[in-house]
C-alpha cells in the first residue's frame, strides 16, 4: 500500500512538469564576435547567444533551428542538432556559427561599416522537453550590436 501511494505521488508530481508547456527562453546578448573566415562568396562568423530559462526546472535542448538577419535582411540559417541540458532558473550560451555571402552584404550598402553599429536578429525555433516530451519553443529577438571594427 505504501508502495502504491508513493508511486501514485510521484506520478502526479511528474505529471505536472510534464505537461506544463516550458516558457520560452530569454535572450540576453551577443558575445564573443569572431570572424572564422572572410570571403565575398563566403564569410563565417561565430557567436555565442547568451540566454536566460525563466523555468522552475532544468529542460533539455535538443535541437535549435534559426534564420539569422543582419539589418532586417536575411543573413543565414543556423542549425544546432545537439542536446543539452539546462538548468532552471539560468542563463546559459549556445554557440553559433553562420556562414553567409559577404557579397550580399555589399550590394545592400556600407551604412554598417560607416555605423560601426548593424542590428541583428533572430528568429526560429528550439526543441524544448522534459522526461522525454518535447515541444517546439518560438525564438524571437532583435539587438543592437557594435562591430568590432
Amino acid at each position: 500500500m505504501k508502495k502504491g501511494f508513493i508511486f501514485l505521488i510521484i506520478a502526479i508530481i511528474s505529471t505536472q512538469y510534464a505537461c506544463k508547456a516550458p516558457q520560452a527562453f530569454e535572450y540576453r546578448e551577443v558575445k564573443h564576435v569572431q570572424l572564422k573566415h572572410l570571403g565575398l562568396s563566403k564569410t563565417a562568423v561565430n557567436l555565442d547567444l547568451t540566454y536566460y530559462n525563466p523555468n522552475d526546472y532544468g529542460v533539455n535542448l535538443k535541437k535549435v533551428d534559426c534564420e539569422i538577419f543582419l539589418n532586417q535582411s536575411y543573413l543565414g540559417k543556423y542549425l544546432l542538432d545537439t542536446s543539452m541540458h539546462i538548468a532552471g532558473k539560468s542563463v546559459f550560451v549556445i554557440p553559433v556559427s553562420v556562414e553567409f555571402n559577404m557579397g550580399d552584404i555589399l550590394k545592400r550598402g556600407t551604412s554598417i561599416f560607416l555605423n560601426k553599429e548593424a542590428l541583428i536578429g533572430v528568429k526560429g525555433t528550439t526543441r524544448v522537453g522534459k522526461m522525454g516530451i518535447y515541444r517546439n519553443i518560438p525564438i524571437q529577438y532583435e539587438t543592437k550590436y557594435k562591430l568590432p571594427f
